[in-house]
């Protein structure tokens, strides 16, 4: 169990029997006196299935996951029949060898097939699908890609690397998504944009406005679908399918597939090449340890001893609520904190520039709720901490999945009562 006492000596919070019951701290960080803070939430949000759980299911040491490949198999992106451009946009990006799932899904991609990847977060599944998708939309400009994403940051995270796969390439995208304005996203789409990438509200919106028509699109990729079934968007995906092309490849990737998405399986794929990374349900390089909670009271207190700590210089903190990820970010910024906010209430240019000061390491700690844990594709997240319990394991997994991205080693903390 991890031990918080270890972390009091750089900068305590005694405890007195007076005032708020706080001693000023040390500023040796610049920290301020931090005041009286409760993190109750209210009775109105779900229970966690994984309250009163055994908290060994969040202790797990690291191993880092080698992949060695078999003889003859593609060890390098110069072995794959692929663009030139191409090819050097993917080394521009530091892209050397292939990820497992970039091994095994880009060649039956390249030949037409239609592909289930089942892999753990974090290992690569968007180049996967984007590298062979962009050399068969440069060789046919016709063959024009829909991907249908959960939400606005992972929507954004494959905008921004079908950019640099696709520089000097001369190919389009749209991007689709709720909280942005939607007559620019309409002007977009009447470019003819050779990739539509869409969140499914905005796209049925669109839609039913006929600026879009789905019959026109050979070519879809469905990624972490499990979570638009959770957040209720399975008629949609169903809807969209129904109005797609009889003949189209279709790409099916996700970090788990529930049993309700195994029919969504049924109409979406044909015969397709099943690819499944996954070795066990975490990340096998992410360390991963619980803190015990003394009391609610002293609940933020903890979180403080942590947040001082040596190596905690890239933290993502979740939450389960958006009301109590906004508290939270008030109450650290209050200690001195450099600290950001992502949630639903967040409009959708405050919720892109917080990602880009994380990204930027402008600010130490990002707080998110559920919804967030999936698409933040971040370098060097060192921890990842859960305020909160999350409402399943599956998300359990997405969010410390934020952390030992691309190989790395990371980090991930729970609290427990």
């Amino acid at each position: 169990m991890y031990n918080n006492n270890k972390y009091r000596n750089r900068t305590s919070i005694r405890h007195s029997g007076s005032g708020n019951g706080f001693s000023k701290p040390s500023h040796r960080n610049g920290f301020q006196k931090p005041r009286s803070f409760s993190n109750n939430r209210g009775g109105n949000q779900r229970r966690s299935q994984l309250e009163g759980a055994d908290i060994n299911m969040f202790i797990r040491k690291s191993c880092q996951n080698t992949f060695e490949p078999e003889q003859n198999t593609i060890q390098t992106f110069q072995n794959f029949n692929l663009n030139p451009i191409l090819k050097q946009n993917i080394a521009d990006k530091g892209y050397l060898q292939p990820t497992p799932i970039q091994l095994q899904a880009i060649n039956p991609i390249l030949e037409g097939r239609d592909v289930i990847g089942l892999a753990s977060t974090g290992t690569g599944k968007t180049a996967a699908f984007l590298i062979p998708l962009i050399h068969k939309i440069y060789l046919n400009e016709s063959q024009k890609v829909l991907i249908v994403v959960p939400t606005r940051e992972l929507a954004l995270q494959i905008q921004e690397e079908f950019k640099n796969l696709s520089r000097n390439m001369n190919l389009y995208s749209a991007f689709i998504i709720g909280g942005t304005n939607m007559q620019r996203q309409i002007q977009d789409l009447r470019r003819n944009p050779h990739l539509v990438i869409a969140t499914p509200g905005r796209l049925k919106d669109l839609i039913e406005r006929k600026a879009i028509f789905l019959d026109d699109f050979p070519n879809i990729v469905l990624d972490e679908v499990d979570l638009m079934v959770d957040i209720g968007f399975i008629r949609d995906v169903k809807f969209f399918i129904s109005l797609m092309p009889k003949v189209r490849q279709s790409l099916f990737f996700s970090a788990t597939i529930p049993p309700k998405v195994q029919d969504i399986l049924q109409s979406f794929v044909t015969n397709p090449v099943t690819i499944s990374i996954k070795k066990q349900d975490t990340p096998e390089n992410v360390t991963q340890d619980v803190v015990k909670v003394t009391s609610l009271e002293k609940k933020v207190d903890q979180l403080h001893d942590i947040l001082i700590k040596d190596g905690f210089d890239k933290v993502l903190i979740f939450g389960r609520t958006k009301h109590g990820i906004e508290k939270l970010n008030k109450e650290l910024e209050f200690r001195g904190f450099k600290v950001g906010a992502i949630h639903g209430n967040k409009r959708q240019s405050q919720r892109q520039r917080v990602l880009q000061s994380f990204k930027a390491s402008e600010i130490q700690i990002l707080l998110a709720t559920d919804l967030a844990s999936r698409g933040l594709d971040i370098d060097n997240v060192t921890h990842v901490i859960n305020y909160d319990l999350p409402q399943t394991y599956d998300d359990y997994i997405h969010r410390i999945g934020r952390t030992g991205r691309a190989g790395k080693t990371g980090f991930a903390l729970t609290f427990v009562s």
